[in-house]
């Protein structure tokens, strides 16, 4: 099977999940992804731990497709070592501070000075310029300060989701930018600086709410799971489950009303388009919930389909485990790996391709697995290695 990146090394000293899945996603697409860490082992190794080994469930999602190496680059050695590999690979990923950046050799004019056409991909909390640059951050932070917790949860309690999506979709962002620099790259011969920040990614995720609030000044405050664009759209009890309701559209609502035995409410100028509904969102969910509760998850899910209107259950993590379409589609990989005592489900890459499309090949390295291997590709001896581990640079 052609692999899109098949010859592009990526050197990864990315740290938690936005870097290092943006390495995860172009070691899916055929590249060499080397993920660099600290001898004893990163702290994002160690998150969530599920195995003998203490190593974590998210590490072994982040660090399929990737070679493992132990560095130390603060000390003088371990400097050598990072332009010994700098000079062999394309990438560079690096979620790290701009002055940890050059302690370490990795600020782009280090970087192009061993290799001059490198792509060095930068994450950080809040990108370079403006008086945030130099603070850290994580996932939640995003989440905080770009509107969507406010508009989370209720007004007297906002609520941070619980999958880190600030993070991903940074990372995606820096995949689809390092590959569009590896793209000019090919015409012009040129490397560049690729930045994504957490901060950025959660802007654009409510690039849309804030548009509306610098035009309206609607000051819209959270409503918990019920949507405010449209109706019906919020979580609704039946009486053995939840279900997850959205509609959005004339259509859908004339389909909806037609369920409920509400046609009338198609006359009703509180009802008359999506913003309308919206703003009466709180009747339309009462009308619903009243629905839902006289049937079963199942009667009101098959109800729903059968009137095409969008719906789901609300699953639990071993549900999900058990959902037929993730089995038929094998969304999940099984992937064993060392001290676990059943096969870990990875979930695939995202993004399907008809031709080229990305695959796990390999699970996530143990702690430095493939340093040894590494550092002979670059010239050390057996004996260089051995001291090397001595004086824990590797």
């Amino acid at each position: 099977m052609t692999q899109v990146l098949k010859g592009i090394r990526v050197l990864d000293f990315g740290r938690y999940i936005a870097g290092p899945f943006c390495g995860t996603l172009l070691a899916d697409m055929g590249a060499e992804v080397i993920r660099i860490e600290k001898v004893d082992g990163s702290e994002d190794r160690y998150l969530a731990p599920i195995s003998d080994t203490d190593d974590g469930g998210t590490f072994m999602q982040l660090a399929r497709n990737k070679k493992g190496l132990t560095l130390n680059p603060m000390k003088p050695e371990g400097r050598e070592i990072v332009k010994k590999l700098v000079a062999t690979a394309d990438v560079v990923i690096a979620n790290l501070p701009p002055d940890t950046l050059a302690a370490m050799g990795l600020d782009y004019d280090s970087l192009k000075a061993v290799k001059p056409d490198i792509i060095l991909t930068m994450i950080s909390a809040f990108g370079r310029g403006g008086p945030y640059s130099n603070r850290v951050g994580f996932d939640g932070l995003g989440q905080a300060m770009s509107g969507a917790m406010y508009l989370s949860g209720t007004p007297d309690q906002p609520v941070k989701a619980w999958p880190p999506f600030v993070d991903f979709g940074t990372a995606s962002f820096a995949a689809f930018g390092t590959m569009a620099a590896l793209f000019e790259r090919q015409k012009t011969g040129r490397g560049q600086v690729v930045e994504g920040s957490l901060f950025n990614t959660a802007l654009t995720l409510m690039n849309g709410t804030i548009i509306e609030q610098a035009a309206l000044g609607v000051n819209r405050v959270a409503s918990l799971n019920r949507g405010q664009g449209a109706a019906p759209s919020d979580t609704f009890k039946c009486k053995d489950g939840w279900v997850l309701v959205q509609s959005v559209g004339g259509p859908l609502f004339k389909r909806w009303a037609d369920l409920m035995g509400e046609s009338h409410w198609l006359e009703d100028e509180r009802f008359k388009d999506d913003i309308s509904r919206g703003d009466n969102s709180i009747l339309v969910s009462e009308r619903m919930a009243r629905w839902c509760a006289e049937r079963t998850s199942a009667e009101a899910l098959a109800a729903m389909e059968e009137a095409r209107l969008p719906a789901g259950p609300v699953l639990s993590p071993q549900q999900v485990l058990e959902d037929p379409h993730i089995a038929a589609k094998g969304l999940f990989q099984a992937v064993d790996y060392p001290g676990l005592d059943k096969a870990a489900p990875l979930m695939r890459t995202p993004v399907e391709l008809s031709e080229t499309p990305g695959e796990i090949r390999h699970r996530a390295p143990t702690l430095g697995e493939h340093t040894d291997e590494l550092m002979r590709e670059l010239g050390y001896s057996d004996n260089e290695i051995a001291d090397l581990h001595a004086n824990r640079i590797i």
